[in-house]
């Protein structure tokens, strides 16, 4: 493969809706720019801190185009393609690359709490997936999927087809196996990232990490710490994460998928925070707590849109 190496810090962008529960895409242009102003080095849409799993396939189109088309080559988009078929996946991510993405992002196929997938017919999910495109795919390893995907799989995986490069690690342990993931995948392994929250950034980044998948809510946070962290500076890097942990951790704790959308509410980046319904908008006490936690910091998106 010769496509570029993707690094760095790639934030969720969350969906954009107004009190009503429909897509407000001024907020969604607005919600971008304070991202890659915050110090973002590439962003990722249609996740599932994005609410994907609550957009209809129009309103999938419809956010996919709205921010390729206003991000306009500033930072690579990761798109992400997740479905339970193999050809409605494949369909998405060629959409998805003739679009304008940089990568695509992709669940291993599940579906409720006992619908699962063997390794076989994984391995021809993924092999269909990167026959349809000529960018590059993200396996994201998460709990939500309920699919086991053991280090040697995925390394398997990235040696037997092309595009499949870059893998999210969020899991239990999720050091231990990107050290394992980057042993036995070699060079096929273009880029072993981490995710939820940067909860885990530090030991990742030990482990080899050289990409991290956070909320939106405080990209230059995470940008200092990263940073340091790849100028060498170790020391420094444990500094500002024991600073800026307690905002990680009430993100990945307490308030989740939310947080970005309170915190970019609170900054004036956008006009509402609404989840979409069923998602319970976040507890009065709880988002004060949130608030009170990030005004120590005094993180850009307090202030973006002031």
């Amino acid at each position: 493969m010769t496509q570029q190496a993707w690094r760095g810090v790639f934030p969720v962008v969350p969906t954009i809706f107004d009190d009503a529960g429909r897509l407000d895409l001024d907020g969604q242009r607005r919600a971008v720019d304070f991202m890659i102003d915050a110090g973002s080095h590439g962003l990722a849409i249609l996740a599932n801190f994005s609410e994907q799993f609550a957009l209809s396939d129009d309103e999938r189109n419809t956010v996919q185009k709205t921010v390729l088309e206003h991000v306009a080559g500033r930072v690579p988009v990761i798109v992400t393609t997740t479905h339970f078929s193999s050809d409605v996946c494949a369909a998405r991510s060629r959409a998805a690359q003739d679009a304008g993405a940089a990568m695509v992002m992709v669940m291993p196929p599940y579906h409720g709490a006992t619908i699962r997938v063997s390794e076989r017919g994984i391995h021809e999910f993924y092999r269909r997936v990167s026959d349809a495109i000529d960018i590059p795919i993200m396996i994201q390893d998460a709990p939500v999927s309920g699919t086991t995907l053991s280090a040697a799989f995925l390394a398997r995986l990235a040696k037997e087809i092309g595009n499949v490069s870059y893998f999210k690690i969020e899991c239990p342990q999720a050091a231990a196996k990107l050290r394992e993931l980057i042993e036995l995948g070699g060079d096929a392994i273009a880029g072993p990232w981490d995710g939820e929250e940067a909860i885990t950034l530090l030991p990742d980044l030990d482990a080899g990490a050289t990409g991290t998948m956070t909320g939106g809510g405080y990209p230059d946070g995470i940008r200092r710490i990263y940073d340091a962290y790849m100028a060498g500076d170790a020391d420094t890097a444990a500094a500002l994460y024991q600073q800026w942990l307690p905002l990680i951790n009430y993100e990945n704790r307490q308030t989740g998928l939310a947080a970005c959308k309170v915190l970019m509410k609170e900054g004036g980046v956008i006009a509402s925070d609404a989840l979409r319904h069923p998602l319970a908008p976040v507890h009065p006490a709880t988002r004060e707590g949130l608030l009170k936690v990030a005004r120590r910091l005094e993180p850009l998106v307090l202030r973006w849109g002031r």
